[in-house]
């Protein structure tokens, strides 16, 4: 087994934002707090111990063990959740929708790099605990997101009517979906293993949030992955003072706002605060809530509120109420006594426009990890890449420049009008120094038909490389077949193929070969080449 890797930038799949940010560049600072390396924890353990109070753990441990009582919890998460007792706990965490069997692979890497990371920093802080835990998107209610997974080039859907959170959702229907998964696996042992976990975890279990607890417990609860369901009475209670400030002050609104001013002179804005940043969660329904006419009315629905009956129902029911993309992150960070939140590129991008919002409600602003990105190859790809002259960050490029390169480079045509082009100018410099001996209209004409021949020449090279592609088909039909099953639909495989795919080739020997072949603090994309 091989392992390969390459800097972020390299690969062109990486925001400016997000590789400015592992560059440490200056003009970012000010969006973020401590840097993820040992002395960026070492601050942030302090914060966190001083912030995160002792009732706060007491809640947390309860309330896990009653989240986890109909759960097989293996000896090093009940150890974990044991530990949270202890002021010298902290948290390293990781978040996700609830996609279907996981949906595409990254899902799998942020939880490896919470699990590499917190394993990491016990060799670096020996006299702390450092737990690794993935909240679960319970109360999210975008349905088309998670309802897929790809498999063999199958996308295999859930179809069903959904409304309100998606963690409350019923699991019938999945008979269906099994039945059309099971046919594409073989006959292996590995697959009859996806088989009884797919099973398992969707026709045994009531809704989507056990069935996802279920099924990342059976695949990452011997390594102590602590699973949090936000959606609880008793976490949200804690979350009520900043529930009213939210629906009083308009306060994430206003702080994220004067970020984005700022943020967005040299970076892309990933998300738009709303005046209040809350939905309503009641039953089947998931609405946002909009302050009108000193009313708060609760969208596509009859419910209205008056200021006294909302903040009533904000004390009598914490439950109804859900934050959004911009306040779940806060919410996240009053519940847990975490140091460090996992994400991929997008996610990072909101958390950045969050830190100006933090300070102002004083809740420490956790350090942000870009979770482990994964190319999973294997020897029969790798030995064709060898054989086509590609090396690995090559194959990253986009399609059409990569045939080319490799086209030129085989071909016994040179296809490279550069020495031509140059003497071209060189010919239109010695006529533009006699343009300017004659009438002053001729520098026009000369520099129009300098253009024009230049032109002319980009036109025939691009002609030559078609005509070449043409002949060495062979070449570029190989090429391309490659870098389709590397990358299918011209992207990251991460974002596509789901784990089955890999697990029916490796089965147990999976996950141990993700946790050993990456890194979470080395902030490189890494390419693993497996038997």
């Amino acid at each position: 087994m091989s392992v390969y890797n390459i800097p972020f930038a390299v690969t062109g799949y990486f925001s400016k934002l997000i590789c400015d940010y592992l560059d440490k560049k200056s003009e970012l600072s000010q969006f973020y707090g401590n840097f993820p390396d040992v002395a960026g924890f070492k601050d942030q353990i302090e914060i966190k111990k001083m912030s995160f109070k002792v009732q706060s753990r007491n809640l947390l441990t309860d309330v896990l063990m009653q989240q986890y009582k109909n759960t097989d919890v293996s000896v090093n998460t009940s150890q974990n959740i044991a530990s949270l007792l202890d002021e010298n706990t902290f948290t390293i965490t990781t978040g996700h929708q609830l996609n279907i069997f996981t949906g595409p692979l990254y899902f799998l890497y942020k939880i490896v790099t919470a699990i590499n990371l917190a394993k990491r920093l016990k060799k670096e802080f020996p006299k702390q605990n450092f737990v690794p835990v993935y909240w679960m998107a319970t109360e999210d209610h975008d349905f088309e997101e998670i309802q897929y997974f790809n498999v063999n080039n199958t996308k295999i859907s859930w179809n069903r009517e959904s409304n309100g959170a998606v963690g409350r959702l019923k699991t019938d229907g999945f008979d269906d979906v099994f039945k059309e998964f099971s046919a594409l696996l073989g006959t292996s042992s590995n697959a009859d293993e996806l088989r009884k976990l797919f099973k398992n975890a969707y026709l045994e279990n009531d809704n989507l949030a056990t069935s996802t607890r279920y099924l990342v417990n059976e695949l990452f609860g011997e390594y102590g992955l602590v699973i949090v369901d936000g959606d609880d009475v008793r976490l949200k209670k804690q979350f009520t003072s900043f529930v009213k400030e939210e629906l009083l002050q308009n306060t994430s609104f206003k702080q994220v706002s004067e970020t984005n001013k700022r943020l967005g002179t040299d970076y892309k804005i990933q998300v738009n605060p709303r005046e209040i940043n809350l939905f309503y969660l009641k039953d089947s329904i998931r609405e946002r809530i909009i302050s009108e006419d000193n009313l708060f009315k609760i969208n596509n629905t009859s419910l209205i509120f008056s200021e006294n009956e909302i903040l009533r129902e904000v004390e009598e029911h914490p439950e109804r109420f859900s934050p959004n993309v911009i306040l779940r992150p806060l919410y996240q960070e009053i519940v847990l006594p975490n140091l460090a939140y996992i994400g991929g590129g997008g996610e990072l991008a909101y958390w950045f426009q969050l830190k100006n919002y933090f300070n102002s409600v004083n809740i420490p602003f956790p350090i942000l990890i870009l979770r482990n990105s994964v190319l999973l190859a294997n020897k029969k790809q790798i030995s064709k890449l060898n054989k086509l002259n590609i090396s690995i960050p090559e194959i990253f490029e986009n399609q059409e420049s990569l045939t080319a390169e490799a086209v030129k480079e085989v071909s016994e045509v040179k296809i490279d009008f550069s020495e031509q082009k140059k003497y071209l100018r060189q010919q239109f410099i010695d006529l533009k120094e006699l343009a300017k001996k004659t009438d002053a209209t001729f520098i026009g004409a000369v520099n129009a038909q300098e253009k024009k021949q230049l032109k002319g020449l980009d036109n025939l090279e691009k002609r030559l490389l078609k005509a070449q592609k043409r002949k060495l088909s062979d070449t570029v039909d190989r090429i391309t077949s490659l870098q389709n099953e590397l990358f299918p639909n011209q992207s990251l495989q991460e974002r596509n193929q789901n784990f089955s795919e890999f697990y029916e080739v490796l089965g147990r020997d999976l996950i141990p070969m993700l946790l050993k072949n990456t890194d979470p603090l080395k902030f490189e994309f890494t390419v693993i080449e497996f038997t």
